[in-house]
C-alpha cells in the first residue's frame, strides 16, 4: 500500500485506526501522534494514514495539492464537490477491505481524520455495510448531510463518535462543526463533543482526550 504511511505495532495487530489528514498535508502529518498514546492503545493496533489523491482546488486557484474532495468557496455546505466525496469514501472502502483480508474483525476498525479527512470518515463510516469500531472526526463538518437519512447504514446507528473542535477555529468554524454534531443527534447518533481552547489543529488536551477514547475502544 504504497498510497499510505503505514505503522505496525510491535504485536500482532488486533485492529486498525485509518487516519486521514487535511486538505494539502499528506499520510505523513499525524503520523507523530501515536507516540502520546498508551500501550494499550499502541500495542497491538495499526495505524494507516493513507495519502490523499493530488487534485486542483478551485478555493486556492486552481492549485494542485493533495484533498479529498475539491472545494469551491469557504461555504463548505454550498457547491460540495460530491463526486471527491464519494470517490474518497470507494478509496477509503479498499482500506477497510485490506485489513478486513489481515484478519483484522470489522468492530475494531476505526475511521479518524482531521478537517476535510475528517469529513470523509463521517461520510464512509456513517454510511459502511458494516459495523465499525467508532468513528473520530476532528475540526471538520458533516458533508452532504441531506443525503445522510436515505443513504446511512443500521449497522452503524449505534457507533461512537467522537468530535473535537478549536473554539478560534477560522477556517471550519466551531459553529459549523457543532451544527454537524446536533443533526447526528437528531438523527439518534450519541456524540461525544469536546471543544479546546485553539484554531485549526490539535493541542495536547486533544490529544490527551483521543488517546483516552481510543483506549476504550480498542484495549
Amino acid at each position: 500500500m504504497n498510497n499510505a504511511v503505514i505503522i505496525n505495532p510491535p504485536q500482532p495487530a488486533n485492529a486498525s485506526v485509518i487516519w486521514l489528514h487535511g486538505l494539502g498535508a499528506d499520510g505523513h502529518d499525524f503520523e507523530s501522534i501515536i507516540t502520546h498514546f498508551a500501550p494499550a492503545v499502541t500495542e497491538r493496533t495499526r495505524f494507516i494514514f493513507p495519502h490523499a489523491p493530488l487534485r486542483e482546488i478551485t478555493i486556492n486557484m486552481g492549485m494542485r495539492m493533495r484533498g479529498w474532495y475539491d472545494v469551491a468557496a469557504m461555504n463548505l455546505t454550498k457547491q460540495q464537490d460530491e463526486k471527491g466525496i464519494r470517490e474518497s469514501e470507494q478509496l477509503i472502502h479498499t482500506f477497510i477491505q485490506t485489513e478486513l483480508q489481515a484478519n483484522i474483525t470489522n468492530q475494531r476498525i476505526i475511521l479518524a481524520g482531521f478537517s476535510q479527512g475528517g469529513a470523509i470518515a463521517l461520510h464512509t463510516g456513517l454510511r459502511y455495510p458494516q459495523s465499525l469500531g467508532g468513528i473520530m472526526a476532528l475540526s471538520t463538518y458533516l458533508p452532504l448531510a441531506d443525503t445522510l437519512v436515505a443513504e446511512k447504514r443500521a449497522e452503524n446507528d449505534n457507533i461512537a463518535i467522537f468530535m473535537g473542535h478549536g473554539l478560534h477555529d477560522p477556517v471550519i468554524g466551531v459553529a459549523q462543526g457543532q451544527k454537524s454534531k446536533e443533526y447526528l443527534e437528531s438523527l439518534g447518533y450519541h456524540v461525544e463533543w469536546h471543544k479546546y481552547t485553539m484554531e485549526h489543529h490539535i493541542n495536547m488536551a486533544e490529544i490527551a482526550d483521543i488517546g483516552q477514547w481510543l483506549a476504550a475502544r480498542l484495549s
